[in-house]
């Protein structure tokens, strides 16, 4: 099955959410997923997006998705904060992950971000050993931190 990555369109953005609540049950938390479909497309496509990404298609049906954003770092500059990368349970083992990645990497680099952020949960393995074949650094040092409006 050839499987196509390219930069999410609007017309993504209902199966993008879909994919969104799979991530969440699969974390654990299928009810916190509040935010609307008119305000994530216009995040990511309106006048002003805070948001970008790609996603990976199998014979037309978005099967994955990688989204990031821009954060700043006042001791390195902007960095890629990628905020959820996922591919539907059922297409998993196929390297699309690996797909994903990498075109992210790639995009970090052509927009000149001096690296990339993003938070795993700890007890979530394959992710973990996903990120791994990157080498990607795991600090336990820092604490995540929130307020809620």
């Amino acid at each position: 099955m050839e499987i196509k990555i390219r930069k999410a369109v609007r017309k993504d953005c209902v199966r993008m959410m879909e994919l969104i609540q799979e991530l969440a049950t699969y974390e654990k938390a299928p009810d916190e997923v509040t935010v609307s479909l008119s305000h994530f497309e216009e995040s990511g496509f309106g006048a002003n997006p805070v948001w970008w990404a790609f996603v990976a298609e199998a014979q037309g049906v978005v099967i994955g998705m990688a989204l990031y954003y821009i954060r700043y770092s006042t001791w390195k500059g902007q960095r890629m904060y990628l905020e959820d990368i996922l591919v539907t349970e059922d297409m998993r083992g196929q390297k699309i992950g690996s797909q994903l990645m990498d075109a992210l990497i790639i995009e970090a680099k052509e927009k000149g971000f001096k690296g990339m952020n993003w938070q795993v949960l700890d007890w979530n393995e394959p992710a973990i050993n996903f990120y791994k074949k990157y080498n990607a650094n795991f600090d336990p040092e820092w604490v995540n931190c929130s307020i809620v409006f």
